[in-house]
């Protein structure tokens, strides 16, 4: 593989001259810049299909079309666009012949499934469905399909029934509705009785009418196939035989809001037989079902306690035959993203957190045994056909790139450009991973981003994030949210530190957090960035600003009532808090996903109140002193509008300077481009008003 700069060591990357006319990264090229994924293998390896979404030149809208590349060849030829100009399309999948790409598309005006040949063409629509296909999974001899589809589930395999009760909703005089249990609303969506459900229909052959009628397999069991808001068809899966599919899902009554008991129930793929619970003695997590090629063995992911989203999901395997489960890799400090079999069976694919990035491992499923397959950034999508193994991968100098590579993971060529290589113009500030003794004098990791046009000797003023989660990571990874090379790009530089709570170092440290969202972080936090000015000389401590979202959030509102040094000034001149926690009591009580703030509080707010109150920003704004960027979503119900409101509330009584961004139509996230031009520009704009650039 031709080495490329964005795996080169800092060490070296520091010794490449910037050129006179580079430039630093900024949103504008963060939304423009196109997205790839969903790398797909025909079954001989030979061709691959993905995904690319590209924005029209306002950067108002986006649309994704499918691309190939015969992998047969050596030739420098680009991948073509597969899909015809002007479709919106998702989700592909090759016949098992290799003849045809499936897709989704809402070509119609519903999203419903079409087909194409490989070699071009008009492509054919499969489906016409009274709702969307919301996901599918092609049968083993490709005659059938398995989807998705929100429903009422007492309409039973009728659609068009579904489609009649939301059109008698709409046409009713009354917009009052009542609610006899949780959840009232999810994610950013107020329940309106539907459910995700699974059926089962008959494709059509070439050129004949698409389908429109199919037979629910799963409304029988009252909960969601797949999960909501975040399952896809990874939660289900064919046998081999094409006799029956296996699926996740929580059925947990009233306790849904507050349950992770996700099991895997074995559903008859012509509905006559009722389902069987296949892991009902483990009460949390089962997902991701994976079937053996002899159907004898059902692989899947489980994690071990109830009530706990962030454990470690384990690699398991089931024997059909015998119903005994066993752990593939019990010593294995890492939890499995997912489950992709090697041709001969014996081996697991699969990414995970680790050490501040998401490789690509093998795991041997007879000994457990763990290698490191593909490393250097966050590996993503893995996929095995025939010889080939393809993925996504990108990092902290750039978006998803699609790779191939042989199937051990060695000679591994891009297929689609770096960032660098779209944008020759642009600087990308080089970046590097320290690490410190934090809380309880355990080893922390860090990383430092130095801004793009950094000259030796000269101090800069610091972008101090926050990470979310707070089981999670800000790693050798690329996001369109938060993303380090935007400050960079502005000539700051970027502090990010993996405090315990983490994800990547082990579930202990992982762990370490639930029930300590104020202290062990903290600790962290303060002594990373103690250990950062050491050890980096060009980072002005007197020109800080830390920002954070989410979790972040909650601690950017705690530190402001928290962090002072001796003489009690904090060492931040200014905060920017996104959709953080600022009452962590009312977070108990309104946010959607209770087992969330159960688990890390230990139990109820009635049942545990001092340990809601323990670690609770509004209990210290008193102290707030420092000019503070506060930015909610009206959409957000995982951490409502009105904790945000509140804070910038506390800020505005109390007379320290303080801005509110709102947000009428985001979630937790901000997703839409300009929403995204306006928060960058906005946040850089507080920035440079506090720390200069």
């Amino acid at each position: 593989m031709k080495l490329r700069t964005a795996l080169l060591p800092l060490a070296l990357l520091a010794a490449l001259p910037v050129a006179a006319n580079a430039r630093g990264f900024d949103v504008r090229d963060m939304v423009a810049l196109d997205r790839v994924a969903s790398p797909t293998l025909s079954p001989d390896g030979g061709v691959l299909v993905f995904a690319k979404r590209q924005m029209d030149a306002a950067g108002t809208k986006a649309s994704t079309g499918l691309w190939i590349r015969d992998l047969r060849t050596r030739d420098l030829a680009p991948p073509r666009q597969l899909t015809p100009e002007g479709w919106n399309v998702n989700s592909p999948e090759f016949s098992a012949d290799g003849r045809t790409v499936y897709f989704l598309s809402a070509k119609s005006g519903s999203q419903q499934l079409y087909a194409m040949p490989l070699s071009g063409g008009n492509p054919q629509q499969l489906t016409d469905f009274a709702v969307d296909v919301d996901s599918y999974r092609l049968s083993p001899t490709g005659a059938r399909i398995v989807f998705s589809a929100g429903v009422f589930q007492d309409c039973g395999s009728d659609l068009a029934c579904s489609r009649k009760k939301l059109e008698a909703k709409e046409a009713a005089k009354a917009s009052g509705v009542v609610f006899d249990s949780l959840f009232v609303r999810h994610w950013d969506t107020w329940n309106d009785g539907r459910r995700n459900t699974l059926f089962v229909a008959e494709l059509p052959s070439a050129g004949a009418k698409a389908v429109v009628g199919a037979s629910a397999i799963s409304a029988t069991i009252a909960g969601d196939a797949p999960s909501k808001p975040f399952g896809g068809n990874d939660d289900y899966a064919w046998s081999p035989d094409g006799t029956s599919v296996v699926a996740s899902i929580r059925v947990a009554g009233r306790e849904e809001p507050w349950s992770t008991n996700f099991d895997l129930y074995k559903l008859d793929a012509a509905g006559r037989k009722a389902p069987v619970n296949l892991t009902a003695a483990n009460p949390a997590w089962d997902a991701g079902p994976v079937f053996s090629a002899d159907g004898r063995t059902l692989y899947y992911r489980a994690m071990k306690r109830p009530g706990f989203e962030a454990d470690r999901f384990a690699l398991m395997a089931l024997d059909l035959g015998t119903g005994k489960a066993r752990e593939i890799a019990g010593d294995w400090d890492r939890s499995a993203g997912e489950i992709v079999l090697s041709a001969d069976g014996k081996a697991i694919y699969t990414s995970a957190d680790d050490m501040g990035e998401h490789p690509l491992f093998k795991v041997d499923v007879a000994s457990g045994k763990v290698e490191k397959l593909v490393g250097e950034g966050s590996v993503g999508s893995p996929v095995l056909a025939g010889p080939t193994l393809a993925f996504t991968r990108n990092s902290l100098r750039s978006g998803d790139q699609v790779f191939v590579a042989d199937a051990d993971g060695r000679s591994p060529r891009a297929i689609t450009p770096s960032a660098g290589e779209v944008l020759p113009d642009v600087q990308f500030g080089d970046f590097e991973q320290f690490s410190f003794k934090g809380w309880n004098d355990e080893t922390v990791h860090g990383y430092v981003v130095k801004p793009y046009d950094y000259q030796e000797g000269r101090k800069y003023p610091v972008a101090f994030l926050i990470h979310g989660g707070p089981q999670g990571s800000f790693g050798n990874g690329w996001s369109y949210r938060w993303n380090p090379q935007t400050y960079a790009g502005q000539g700051y530089a970027v502090v990010m530190i993996d405090f315990h709570g983490s994800t990547g170092y082990g579930q202990a440290f992982t762990d370490a957090i639930s029930q300590h969202w104020g202290d062990r972080p903290l600790e962290d936090l303060q002594k990373g960035w103690a250990a950062a000015q050491r050890q980096y000389g060009f980072l002005d401590g007197d020109k800080a600003c830390a920002l954070g979202a989410s979790y972040g959030g909650y601690m950017v509102y705690w530190t402001a009532g928290n962090w002072f040094d001796a003489k009690g000034d904090s060492p931040w001149k200014c905060l920017v808090d996104h959709d953080g926690v600022f009452d962590n009591r009312m977070m108990g009580y309104s946010t959607e996903e209770l087992w969330f703030s159960e688990w890390e509080n230990g139990g109820t707010p009635w049942q545990n109140p001092q340990n809601y109150e323990k670690f609770n920003p509004v209990a210290h704004v008193d102290k707030w002193k420092v000019p503070m960027l506060v930015i909610h979503g009206q959409q957000d119900f995982r951490i409502p509008v009105e904790q945000g409101l509140a804070a910038f509330t506390a800020l505005q009584r109390k007379g320290i300077e303080s801005r509110f961004l709102y947000f009428p139509d985001e979630n937790h996230w901000v997703l839409k481009p300009q929403n995204s031009i306006l928060w960058h520009d906005t946040v850089n704009g507080w920035l440079k008003q506090h720390i200069g650039q």
